[in-house]
Parts: C-alpha cells; sequence; structure tokens
C-alpha cells in the first residue's frame, strides 16, 4: 500500500515536469501559458515556434506518462493500483506542482500512459482519433471521442480492473476541452489544416493537448 502511493506521487510529479513551457524556454520562444490560446501543450506550441518544438513537446508529454507507468509495472506494484498511477500522472500534466498548476489538456500525456498500461489500448485511442480526425477534420473532436471511448476499450481489450481509473481520467480531459466543445457546438472550431486568417484568431482557439 505504502509503495502503491510511493508510485502514484512520482508519477504527479513526473506529470508535472511541464514539457511545453521547458521546450519553450530553452529554444527561446515565447511562454505558451501567455501566448496564443495560453495552453501549455503541443498545438500552443506548434503555432507558437512550429514543428520542430511541438513533435518535442508530444513526444516528452507522452514520454512523462509512460515512464511512469511501465515503471511501476516493471517494480511489481500491486496490480490494481496501476491505472491510478496512470491517473496521477495525467493530474500532474494538468495541475503540475512545478508550474503554478497551469498545464495542458493532456491528451499526449494519455497516450503515454495508455501505451504503459497496455499497446492495445495505447492503438484503440490512436485508431479512433485518426478515424474520427480524417472524417471530420477536428483534431480536438477526433481528442474527446479517443479519450470518452478510453474505457470502453480497457473494458474490452485490456484489464477490468483499469475501467474505473480510466473513467475518471476520460472525464477529467473532457471537462478540460470544455472550450473546444463549445466551440465545436458553435461551428468556430478550427479544422485541421484550416489556416488561421489573423492573430486574434490564433489567440481564441484553445490547443487540445
Amino acid at each position: 500500500m505504502q509503495l502503491s502511493i510511493a508510485w502514484i506521487i512520482f508519477a504527479y510529479l513526473c506529470g508535472s515536469v511541464s514539457s511545453a513551457i521547458i521546450i519553450c524556454k530553452l529554444m527561446r520562444l515565447p511562454d505558451p501559458r501567455s501566448t496564443g490560446s495560453k495552453n501549455p501543450g503541443t498545438t500552443n506550441v506548434l503555432r507558437i515556434g512550429g514543428k520542430i518544438p511541438a513533435a518535442l513537446t508530444l513526444l516528452f508529454d507522452a514520454f512523462k506518462g509512460f515512464a511512469p507507468v511501465m515503471l511501476a509495472h516493471l517494480f511489481g506494484i500491486e496490480h490494481q493500483w496501476l491505472a491510478w498511477v496512470a491517473v496521477a500522472a495525467i493530474i500532474g500534466h494538468l495541475f503540475p506542482v512545478f508550474f503554478k498548476f497551469q498545464g495542458g489538456k493532456g491528451v499526449a500525456t494519455m497516450l503515454g500512459v495508455l501505451l504503459g498500461l497496455s499497446w492495445l489500448l495505447a492503438l484503440a485511442a490512436i485508431v479512433t482519433w485518426l478515424l474520427v480526425a480524417a472524417l471530420f477534420r477536428y483534431s480536438s473532436l477526433a481528442a474527446l471521442v479517443a479519450t470518452a471511448l478510453t474505457p470502453a476499450y480497457a473494458y474490452w481489450f485490456a484489464d477490468k480492473t483499469f475501467l474505473l481509473p480510466l473513467s475518471v481520467i476520460a472525464i477529467i480531459i473532457i471537462i478540460r476541452h470544455y472550450q473546444n466543445i463549445q466551440r465545436l457546438w458553435a461551428g468556430t472550431e478550427s479544422r485541421i489544416g484550416q489556416k488561421k486568417s489573423n492573430s486574434s484568431s490564433d489567440d481564441s482557439k484553445g490547443s487540445t493537448k
């Protein structure tokens, strides 16, 4: 029990390392918390600095979710606690203790924790994202659908003990995307590949990572 709690704390601290903020600082880019959509995530870093810093942000956001889950598994954490380690990593990303609790939206980190829990879970989420994105051309909608279906995928393809923790993750991430949901409902959300007409429209669009 005590060891499991230690892994949960470790996962939260890993999640609290904000890849977007650190990469922007190292590459002398504006702070993503005060520029663009003001969200420290991959999409906003792409807007601020281009493909390379965005790709690095995506990679490290996923890795900080994958690493604590995989390490906890390798070191023999009790199985029923493993998915709660994943929850802690997500919460760390959303509310990072090292960065005044101003975090991203959790999609890339969720992909990392899913990969740590089960490669089938991660594959199902990726395929869902790709299908929805191809059909509707909305990155945020693809992320929301993939996130919402993750608990069901856990029930079908992985371990039923993951169902409750992954439901918690899905609820948190969907709530975090409330602005994207409002824009989708209003028909003002940006589509994949859509050019921004001006800088002010950039500021009004939230990222999905």
